[in-house]
């Protein structure tokens, strides 16, 4: 089955893999974006998802019968974030409407919905691990509730059908992202091995030796794409990682090898990236000139920030996939390699050296 997809966050992480795993299996992509990029067979829509009016005339011509919501603005508060992020939702909905085309709505969240939003983030009494769709949300406000619910009351008022989707910490390519890991650490580890700085693991104890996964936005992409062609998959909500669980005090060693340089012994101590690479930005200037790197101002590679908010947590955080296993999806992605294949794309992008 293929269909015309809408992308909302194309140039993101998700949705660029997203618009490259759609495109692969036949369907026809339009990518939605401020700036959007993506496939050359994909039709760019330049919008703003917070200005009905320009939305509204961007999407004149366009009938989806698919669209994937894989974007959100981060704001100073949740209450902002949640202002914010569910008009984005509300808003592309709205303009959509008319067209009366829309069969499928796939929402991206993550595993804020079981953790809590950034103001409360993994405190207060939380749900055993591993997490589970059927989970109950938390007493708590969150951007990502407020988003659900917005598609909820478009399916029924609209009649289409959904699927919510919560990732892990996702890795995959996207320049100028914000959450974005798998690229901070190939930074980190590229200006250690150049500069010959430890490279040292940053977050928590907790993390370092407990269990976790994350999820290859191009694992991603292929359960946004089996969801929304799978009936028994409409109108559920579900957990999505590559498969496999590890530790950071493996998975250090392993990112440490691939640039060849030696992984500093964890002593415990907490040594946030923020502060690390606080001043990393001439640094970094100086290798991207050496080397013709494509990408010479590091603000547009690092987002030190989730990077800390994920290994410094202060539990265990796995995932259970097991009601996506019952209904068919069975795509599976050693984290390790996911890390590898990044590193890769981003050394043949001439991302870094």
């Amino acid at each position: 089955m293929t269909g015309q997809a809408l992308i909302a966050g194309v140039s993101g992480i998700i949705g660029g893999a997203t618009a490259e795993v759609l495109t692969e299996a036949g369907w026809q992509v339009a990518g939605l974006a401020r700036r959007p990029e993506g496939p050359a067979s994909m039709v760019k829509v330049a919008a703003d998802l917070l200005d009905p009016a320009s939305l509204k005339t961007a999407l004149a011509g366009q009938a989806p019968s698919h669209v994937f919501i894989t974007t959100w603005l981060r704001q100073a508060t949740e209450a902002e974030n949640i202002r914010i992020n569910s008009a984005m939702v509300r808003n592309l909905l709205d303009a959509l409407r008319p067209a009366g085309s829309v069969r499928h709505v796939a929402l991206v969240t993550g595993l804020k919905h079981y953790l809590g939003p950034f103001e409360a983030y993994g405190k207060g009494s939380l749900p055993a691990t591993p997490f589970r769709e059927e989970q109950p949300r938390l007493d708590i406000e969150n951007f990502y509730y407020a988003q659900e619910d917005e598609v909820f009351a478009a399916a029924q008022r609209d009649g289409f059908t959904w699927s919510v989707h919560r990732p892990h910490t996702v890795i995959g390519k996207a320049v100028g992202n914000a959450m974005n890991m798998g690229t901070t650490l190939a930074v980190y580890a590229t200006i250690c091995r150049a500069t010959g700085r430890p490279f040292q693991f940053p977050g928590s104890p907790a993390q370092w030796s407990s269990l976790t996964d994350m999820t290859d936005a191009h694992i991603l992409a292929r359960h946004l794409l089996w969801a929304a062609t799978t009936p028994a998959a409409a109108n559920e909500a579900f957990n999505v990682v590559d498969g496999d669980v590890f530790r950071w005090s493996w998975m250090w060693e392993r990112i440490a090898g691939w640039f060849g340089i030696e992984a500093q012994p964890f002593d415990g101590v907490v040594r946030p990236l923020e502060s690390q690479m606080a001043d990393d930005g001439t640094i970094w200037a100086e290798i991207a000139a050496k080397h013709g790197l494509v990408e010479a101002e590091i603000g547009r590679l690092i987002s030190p920030w989730h990077t800390d908010a994920d290994l410094g947590r202060p539990i265990e955080v796995v995932t259970d996939m097991s009601k996506s296993r019952r209904l068919g999806f069975t795509t599976y992605q050693p984290t390790d390699d996911a890390f590898f294949t990044l590193f890769a794309r981003l050394r043949a992008e001439k991302l870094i050296p």
